[in-house]
């Protein structure tokens, strides 16, 4: 229990919550209760805290643990929170075999719908990059803004395709319709995992802030000089 109180502790850091309420008065009931009263009573909070986590992480006590060790995989992509990060220097590579295409060619080259925002309208560029044997792309990114604002679409079924890291916090468990995303609002290095799971390194780059959730078995991230509300009423545009 011991450990599980502390990879809860650390889990924390992680997730977003409302202001809570004024307890104090049940708090101090709880503190003049017996010990072994009010261990009882903190073996069942961490225990519907563990039932919460465990729902909100898939798949369960793994991503518990690797939230906890601050590492998190999350609709296809991986979060490292420490250690510290080496920003990359240079311009990134484009990802692989990547390729500008129409929206409706776009369609046809990936296997999951491709949805634009109706918060943007039409994309001023569309990608399409890592196709396999059968000619079906990986990715499809739009982009916005002269390419300062992207958004990244993949089928969610596929293992990671990004790679992210971001060091202390700023890396929070947030809602998009109905559904848990991470948003993390500074900097941070990015490079692209090919399709045999080895992150590509001349595709690191330092991203801008970033908002990660999936739909429909689709995972997204939105890029760019956004905040957080801003991102999240853009991925609610989807259609």
């Amino acid at each position: 229990m011991d450990d599980l109180e502390r990879e809860l502790r650390d889990l924390s850091a992680w997730l977003e919550t409302p202001d809570p309420p004024d307890v104090t008065a049940r708090v101090r009931v709880r503190l003049a209760a017996p010990v072994r009263r009010r261990r009882r009573w903190r073996y069942l909070l961490a225990a519907a805290l563990t039932a919460v986590v465990v729902a909100v992480l898939p798949p369960g006590r793994a991503a518990l643990a690797d939230a906890a060790a601050g590492l998190l995989r999350f609709a296809g992509i991986t979060i490292a929170t420490t250690p510290e990060p080496a920003l990359p220097t240079g311009a990134a590579s484009p990802l692989p075999t990547q390729r500008s295409v129409a929206v409706a060619e776009a369609q046809r080259k990936v296997r999951f719908p491709v949805r634009t925002p109706t918060k943007l309208g039409p994309p001023e560029q569309v990608l399409v990059a890592d196709p396999d044997d059968a000619g079906a792309c990986r990715v499809v990114t739009l982009l916005y803004h002269g390419g300062a604002l992207r958004i990244d679409a993949f089928d969610g079924g596929l293992d990671t395709a990004f790679h992210k890291q971001a060091a202390g916090p700023g890396t929070t468990l947030v809602q998009v319709n109905g559904g848990f995303a991470v948003w993390i609002d500074a900097p941070h290095p990015v490079a692209y995992v090919d399709r045999a799971g080895t992150v590509r390194v001349e595709t690191a780059r330092l991203a801008a802030a970033t908002l990660i959730w999936q739909q429909a078995g689709v995972s997204y991230r939105i890029e760019g000089d956004l905040t957080r509300l801003e991102a999240i009423e853009i991925a609610r545009s989807l259609s």
